[in-house]
């Protein structure tokens, strides 16, 4: 289980930048931005709504073995599901959850959460994100 204090840990990690979240202008986005080392994420689909003002992404996350995700927001919902390997998934507000293959997950508008690989093999996620146009996919959280 992941502690307050690890938690910190996590979104103070200088490789857990957030630059492979960040993106201008998600509905325009074309192409994810560069990641760093052990993160990939490749949008599989993308269209607007489901109402006015907001866009629809269902996009594949890759994470190799030891590469934590660092503390961060989206401007919408994040559902997800496992489809290999397993993720330590701190959510604020929640019981930190050990994601395995075949479980699902939803973070909230705007709550701040984290991820950290355990294992020895990579993390595939498929991911569908209900985020607002115009808005960073997502954002550094504050400590």
């Amino acid at each position: 289980m992941l502690t307050r204090r690890g938690f910190a840990g996590l979104a103070s990690c200088a490789l857990c930048g957030l630059a492979e979240f960040v993106a201008t202008d998600a509905s325009a986005q074309s192409t994810p931005p560069p990641a760093p080392a052990g993160f990939s994420r490749k949008i599989l689909s993308q269209m607007d709504g489901p109402v006015p003002g907001y866009v629809t992404l269902v996009v594949e996350i890759n994470i190799d073995p030891g590469t934590l995700v660092a503390r961060h927001t989206h401007p919408g919902i994040e559902s997800g599901y496992v489809v290999s390997g397993g993720l330590e998934l701190p959510i604020q507000g929640q019981e930190t959850r050990m994601l395995k293959p075949g479980e699902g997950f939803q973070v909230p508008v705007e709550t701040p959460h984290a991820g950290a690989k355990n294992g020895a093999v990579k993390t595939v996620i498929v991911s569908t994100y209900v985020v607002e146009k115009g808005k960073p996919l997502a954002s550094p959280a504050p400590a």
